[in-house]
């Protein structure tokens, strides 16, 4: 993909953000439950990096990101609070899954993140309409 100006770069990231979703259904069928709670991070992740770009806040960093979606839109109200929880739960998972010796996470963890970050995602998508 050729991304051309901002607004692009806007798109590509969402549309990353949905891929990476998807490849956590595809990974939920195989009960790879890590690899599940890494792709629903990133599927958060990338959708909130869209989402400061259309609001032209540019960060470097994952906690950067985390931060200013918190400023920007939890405390704010924008975007309910449950979601801000959520992405800092998956990011906390994330580090955890990845990066975490002998830690395995579990179908009956995992599995009920997976429609909220459905949700996640849509109300990201409304913001970026």
């Amino acid at each position: 993909m050729t991304i051309s100006n901002r607004e692009d770069y806007i798109r590509y990231r969402f549309h990353r953000a949905e891929e990476s979703y998807e490849e956590a259904l595809i990974l939920a069928n195989e009960d790879r439950w890590n690899a599940v709670i890494n792709r629903l991070y990133y599927a958060c992740f990338y959708a909130v990096i869209a989402l400061l770009l259309n609001n032209n806040i540019e960060t470097q960093t994952h906690d950067g990101a985390r931060t200013q979606f918190g400023l920007h839109f939890i405390k704010t109200g924008k975007i309910k609070k449950e979601f801000g929880v959520l992405f800092s739960k998956l990011f906390d998972f994330r580090q955890k899954g990845d990066y975490g010796d002998l830690f395995d996470y579990d179908e009956e963890l995992t599995r009920p993140l997976i429609e909220k970050v459905k949700n996640f995602i849509d109300e990201i998508r409304l913001h970026l309409a």
